[in-house]
């Protein structure tokens, strides 16, 4: 099985410093681990049309832009039948070994809203500055 994933860097100013959103993974028989919002496009969803699905489900905000949606085209007018979204996301991913075959799209994005203390198969959604995340990854990589 194949899977493709959006994911938000939710990201907001607050005394000077970058933060994002990170939450904790509460998926049965997976381990529990940091990750960002987002998760699986489903069968013939748009990539954005997903990420804010996804969003919404696990932190109750709502997004109100994604950075490179304005360079959003489809393809609609040469066959409506046949629609074929193109999207410039942040950044994307391939595992490449493991045990779920997946590639994955980021979006930088704000949001408004009410933070959930717990979400879709999440908990915690927090808001945690860009310099903590990055200590994080050097000091404890799991």
């Amino acid at each position: 099985m194949f899977f493709v994933n959006a994911r938000a860097i939710v990201e907001r100013e607050r005394e000077g410093k970058t933060e994002i959103i990170i939450q904790t993974r509460n998926k049965p028989n997976e381990p529990k681990q940091l990750e960002l919002p987002g998760g699986r496009v489903e069968q013939f969803e748009s990539l954005l049309t997903a990420l804010r699905r996804e969003v919404k489900e696990e932190t109750g905000l709502n997004v109100t832009s994604i950075e490179g949606e304005d360079t959003r085209i489809d393809t609609n007018w040469i066959n409506p039948n046949i629609v074929v979204e193109c999207v410039r996301p942040f950044t994307a991913y391939q595992t490449i070994k493991g045990g779920i075959d997946s590639v994955g799209y980021y979006f930088i994005c704000r949001v408004e809203g009410e933070l959930l203390k717990e979400g879709d198969q999440t908990k915690n959604p927090r808001w945690v500055s860009v310099d903590e995340v990055v200590e994080r990854m050097h000091n404890d990589p799991l």
